[in-house]
């Protein structure tokens, strides 16, 4: 038994508006627009295996998000082209207290925070999106939840930052950064994951709730799917089997 990452959320209040943001500044494409979701995939080849969906709520962003996506950048040329793109597309530079930093730190029309970063070879094979990060109390222990529920195996662990990489090599990272800040409401980015086709939801549920997952109401009402948070409370769901 086991799940496999095939989303990324975003909580929008126009999911229409920020998909052909996010769709128009990555190169990629709107490949479901429906009223209730629209999805923005990644070209075969990008490695980026998920979708970014993006979901309607009546709640407007009022803090910063503990999930963020980082970019990719292959020069210092290459890092300007992309910060001048997503600006000229509707992004705008914000400090997060950041510092003197060799990456740039913007945010997308909704306000959601994500980074250009400098060339780092460690993202060299990820395509534009270098990697989802999350910010943790415990990197190490959540990557390790994390590691069980998506597949993805530790391939990078340092005392701040623990990555999960695809085990194909290709594609962005799922890296978990220290971070003491406490967690406050309902994050406006997270992560689904699936059972393989053939498999039982319900036994993948407790499964996860057996590694240190807890069931989670963010409103959900009656879904055919399950809604847990994580062992330090990111809620995740966990689609039906795929």
């Amino acid at each position: 038994m086991s799940t496999r990452l095939v989303n990324l959320t975003v909580d929008a209040a126009d999911p229409g508006e920020l998909a052909r943001f996010w769709a128009t500044f990555l190169g990629w494409r709107v490949a479901v627009d429906l009223p209730g979701e629209v999805d923005v995939r990644a070209p075969a080849g990008e490695g980026w295996g998920l979708d970014l969906v993006f979901a309607p709520v009546p709640e407007a962003k009022t803090r910063k998000n503990r999930v963020h996506l980082d970019l990719a950048s292959r020069t210092p040329e290459h890092q300007a082209e992309v910060a001048g793109r997503a600006l000229s597309l509707g992004a705008r530079k914000i400090d997060v207290g950041q510092g003197d930093v060799p990456w740039v730190v913007l945010a997308d029309p909704e306000g959601n925070e994500f980074c250009v970063l400098e060339p780092r070879e460690q993202y060299a094979r990820s395509g534009a999106v270098a990697s989802i990060v999350v910010d943790s109390g415990d990197p190490a222990a959540l990557a390790e939840f994390w590691a069980l529920a998506s597949g993805w195996p530790i391939a990078a662990r340092e005392e701040t930052i623990v990555g999960l990489q695809a085990p194909s090599g290709v594609g962005p990272w799922v890296e978990f950064l220290r971070n003491d800040d406490v967690k406050q409401g309902k994050n406006r980015l997270h992560l689904d994951v699936a059972p393989f086709r053939g498999d039982d939801l319900g036994a993948e549920v407790t499964r996860l709730i057996e590694a240190g997952a807890a069931t989670a109401d963010v409103g959900q009402g009656e879904v055919p799917w399950g809604v847990l948070a994580d062992p330090e409370g990111n809620e995740f769901c966990v689609l039906t089997a795929r």
